[in-house]
């Protein structure tokens, strides 16, 4: 078992799953709010690594980034960067190939919160930024986390990317996926490249349950979190401002569903 590409592989999933959290949670809730005319350019940018050869990525990386491109030269000679064959250039293009991925499902979760509950915590006093972690960063959640899983899922799984970017160092950037490819091109190599077939299959099984459990959770979680929410929301307005500010915020009969007046 190569458990240096099993180490690797799951490093570099921890790591693209890290950078791309606060990221993709930003442009997730932009999208799932904003008005701008140009969203629909934006969404289909980010779904071009789902349309795209992994190999066509990884050309276009090497072109812009690697050691004969301007930039890749700059940074290699300013500041010691090499992002060909290294860890640091396989988590780079690892961020831009999964963008979607972990982009989707928070805009979906984002979107799935009613205008109309921001608007009572606004009403309530909130400002936008309480707004987002008291309200809908709590209704949101399982968004946060299906992305999370579908990311580290499909890492685990990339290969044609990581071949092309980071080559197929032992220990550097060799992981699972290569190494499976390493033990088919090997005399004898077909007990080792079924074990690695197998960690592989359990752990992209693994995620993808993660991410179906999510999903699972929205609706009681959303219903759950919702009436807590406005029950919150309608207690602090009337700490605020009384029986006035108390009657901006109404609840339409028993199905959650807020109304202003």
């Amino acid at each position: 078992m190569d458990w240096s590409a099993l180490q690797v592989s799951l490093l570099l999933a921890a790591l693209t799953a890290l950078v791309l959290l606060p990221l993709g949670l930003g442009l997730a809730r932009w999208l799932a709010v904003t008005a701008w005319a140009g969203r629909p350019l934006v969404e289909a940018l980010l779904l071009l690594p789902l349309l795209l050869p992994p190999t066509v990525m990884g050309f276009y990386f090497l072109v812009a980034l690697g050691q004969g491109s301007l930039l890749g030269a700059w940074l290699a000679s300013h500041w010691g960067v090499r992002l060909v064959f290294s860890l640091q250039g396989l988590l780079l293009v690892s961020v831009l190939v999964n963008l979607p991925f972990m982009v989707q499902p928070i805009q979906r979760a984002f979107a799935a919160v009613p205008h109309s509950l921001r608007e009572a915590a606004w009403v309530s006093g909130l400002s936008g930024w309480q707004t987002f972690w008291r309200v809908e960063l709590p209704l949101a959640w399982p968004g946060l986390l299906a992305g999370t899983a579908l990311t580290v899922a499909h890492t685990l799984g990339e290969f044609g990317v990581v071949l092309m970017v980071g080559g197929n160092i032992p220990g550097e950037t060799r992981t699972l996926p290569l190494a499976l490819y390493t033990a088919l091109q090997t005399p004898d190599g077909d007990a080792m490249a079924a074990r690695l077939a197998l960690v592989s299959f359990l752990l992209g099984l693994a995620g993808l349950l993660l991410f179906d459990q999510a999903f699972e959770l929205q609706p009681g979680h959303f219903q759950l979190v919702f009436q807590r929410g406005y029950a919150f929301l309608l207690a602090h307005v009337r700490c605020l401002g009384g029986a006035d500010a108390a009657g901006a915020v109404g609840a339409g009969g028993g199905d959650g569903e807020l109304r202003f007046m």
